[in-house]
């Protein structure tokens, strides 16, 4: 662990020295990772600095007493000792966890794409409750909701639905909600009163700004079209919804929320940025299959996470094998007890790592 922190320390005065210099502070967008960089580092050390003063007092104290000293004085020193020794572990602990590794993701805004899986008209419906549960969640949150895509599905849920959450720490509480929703439940059209078991997937995507992704024009088709669906008087009378084809990868994204072809050329192309950085982002973690196995949340678009029981009222996630019975508080955007218990279990997980 020391060997890390002197590490660090000798990156931060590196960094320190690369963020005054002129000829980088011309280049804004290398200098603004610098300085992203420097500002993540510069609690751990800090924290180790004010660790590496106490352990120096603490060599003192305990070489004090080697010498002769009156009874009293060696009470003292003694009673100093102690108190040292306890800011050491405190400190020492403090910095265990400053050293879990952070994702450089958390403070970002996501994008979250939902979409019906198996399971039918009920499919659809369930989307739309997981569509409502993180909007509910997002007002809790006091964040802003961006729709960006809607698909309706015509008997009250939906295909797809695509919207932005805008918010401090976003990523941090959301990202680990990627996967498959599994609900069982008596779907109101069944008269025999069946439970009907169906699914949908969540993508929960770190909004992707120009500092993190570059979109070449040349490697972008983008086709305009007349938008179908609600949309006022502008559906099927101008051409304002866009198709963005990315080239490269074969993502297609289709924006007609709007009546703008602006504002769906410009929500389009967020999408796009969001799915290439995750993209780009899976294929690093894939070459650190050990560090993946050791997260909560692995990213695996396939993976069943989590079941919502409505017979029962229960929810349960799979992956920390926790369930609460409160199905419809949960549904209307309780999540945090859910959401507080994956970050433990994550970072208990990452810690641990760091100790062994």
């Amino acid at each position: 662990m020391l060997e890390k922190l002197d590490f660090l320390e000798e990156k931060y005065k590196d960094l320190s020295n690369k963020i005054a210099d002129p000829e980088i502070i011309s280049h804004t967008q290398k200098w603004q990772k610098l300085v992203k960089e420097h500002s993540q580092i510069e609690p751990i050390v800090i924290k180790y600095r004010g660790y590496k003063e106490v352990t120096d007092q603490l060599s003192e104290a305990k070489e004090m007493l080697k010498d002769k000293l009156d009874d009293d004085f060696k009470e003292m020193v003694k009673e100093e000792i102690k108190e040292l020794t306890e800011k050491e572990e405190v400190l020492t602990e403090e910095l265990k966890i400053l050293l879990v590794p952070k994702d450089p993701n958390d403070a970002k805004n996501v994008i979250v794409e939902i979409r019906a899986g198996v399971g039918g008209d009920e499919a659809g419906l369930f989307a739309g409750d997981l569509f409502r549960m993180y909007s509910r969640y997002a007002e809790r949150q006091r964040w802003k909701i961006e729709l960006m895509s809607l698909s309706d599905q015509g008997v009250g849920g939906y295909k797809e639905a695509i919207f932005m959450i805008k918010g401090k720490g976003a990523y941090s509480r959301l990202k680990y909600e990627s996967g498959v929703h599994r609900v069982q439940r008596v779907p109101s059209t069944e008269s025999s009163g069946r439970i009907h078991t169906s699914s949908a997937t969540v993508a929960v995507l770190p909004e992707a700004d120009d500092i993190d992704i570059e979109i070449s024009p040349n490697d972008v088709r983008v086709d305009v079209f007349r938008s179908s669906g609600n949309g006022g008087q502008s559906v099927n009378t101008t051409d304002s919804a866009v198709r963005l084809t990315h080239i490269p990868s074969g993502i297609v994204i289709s924006c007609q929320d709007e009546k703008s072809q602006l504002k769906n050329k410009d929500k389009a192309f967020k999408i796009l940025k969001a799915r290439l950085f995750d993209k780009y982002q899976q294929e690093q973690n894939a070459e650190v299959a050990e560090a993946r196995k050791s997260q909560v949340g692995s990213g695996d678009r396939s993976e069943r996470i989590r079941t919502y029981n409505f017979p029962q009222g229960r929810v349960s996630d799979h992956r920390i094998n926790l369930t609460l019975y409160k199905l419809e508080a949960f549904l209307d955007g309780d999540l945090d007890e859910m959401i507080d218990a994956l970050t433990t279990s994550d970072q208990a997980e990452k810690l641990k790592k760091i100790e062994d």
